[in-house]
């Protein structure tokens, strides 16, 4: 008899997701306690040995509730309970830049990076659902962001995977029950305080029952549609670049045949480069560029965040630091 179906789904994702691998490549999965984490944790220890991988883990003590450093202890001592290793508990101080979930996500990624970099690790597994990936485009529908947002979280990033985008997070939580699993629920999950908290708890249900079911894997569908989209927008924008952009700024003939989609990527590019901050810039400051390019008549600069200005000189736009 095999494993229950949930056992043998997640299983099948890691699997599938770590298919390029080699043995002895290390893969560390990134456990909270939680059910969806957790049931990750547990299908790496079961696919590991077979396929030769080195398993290990890590939990992020964020320091924001009373007791989290035992919590993370408890985390840790599960993950060697299945016999990852290595396993290491990050502590982070988490700051105050983009309010309380975006800092403390910025922590925790801080910290993976510089764990997996020390271990030469060739991926880390994250445990975000279909119910997350849902959530995530809902989020940026609200905000009014533009296809790269909407297009969600990617199965694979850089050295980070997420096996698990295609399950829904009772998948995991059956998972954890029949392997046996304590899951920890973590109190800031039901904290209304957290917008996340709010779309999962009480804009997606409402959307189920007033559309009908389907529609987190709806919204999950169309991430992957989007990002399909996006990842030829930027393509395309990068090829643009190598001839718009330059030492001496960017070179406003160039910019004026592209579409616009392409045209504010390649804007956006050069603003970074710039040094403008990515969570600062806007789709009003690339507008207001834009019409340095489309609309000019004499205007002075546009101001970005970072202190950056543009100008338009001579046929290009300049940016620099005020």
């Amino acid at each position: 008899m095999g494993p229950h179906p949930a056992v043998a789904a997640v299983r099948l994702a890691v699997r599938t997701a770590l298919a390029d691998l080699s043995p002895g490549d290390v893969v560390l999965v990134a456990c909270s306690g939680g059910a969806d984490s957790l049931a990750l944790a547990s299908a790496l220890a079961f696919e590991a040995p077979a396929a030769g991988w080195l398993a290990g883990g890590v939990t992020v003590d964020h320091g924001l509730q009373l007791g989290s450093d035992t919590r993370a202890e408890g985390v840790a001592a599960t993950l060697r309970g299945l016999r990852l290793d290595p396993v290491e508990i990050a502590r982070v101080t988490v700051g105050t830049a983009g309010g309380p979930e975006a800092a403390a996500r910025t922590a925790r990624y801080e910290a993976l990076d510089a764990i997996a970099e020390k271990l030469s690790v060739a991926a880390v597994l994250l445990g975000h659902t279909r119910d997350d990936q849902a959530e995530t485009v809902l989020l940026g529908l609200a905000r009014g962001s533009g296809a790269r947002s909407l297009a969600g979280m990617a199965a694979r990033s850089g050295t980070y995977r997420r096996p698990f985008l295609a399950l829904d997070r009772s998948t995991t939580q059956r998972a954890c029950s029949e392997a046996g699993l304590a899951v920890w629920e973590d109190p800031h999950n039901l904290n209304a305080a957290y917008t996340r908290v709010r779309v999962r708890h009480g804009v997606l249900p409402v959307l189920e029952h007033e559309l009908g079911p389907g529609v987190t894997a709806a919204l999950a569908r169309t991430a992957d549609q989007l990002r399909d989209d996006a990842d030829a927008l930027d393509e395309w924008a990068t090829r643009a670049a190598e001839t718009c952009v330059g030492q001496s700024g960017v070179d406003v003939a160039a910019l004026e045949g592209l579409p616009a989609a392409i045209r504010r990527r390649v804007l956006r590019r050069a603003a970074l480069a710039a040094g403008s901050p990515a969570n600062d810039l806007s789709s009003g400051h690339l507008a207001a560029m834009d019409t340095l390019v489309t609309d000019w008549h004499g205007q002075a600069f546009v101001e970005l965040p970072g202190g950056i200005r543009v100008h338009r000189v001579d046929g290009r736009l300049e940016l620099g630091r005020v």
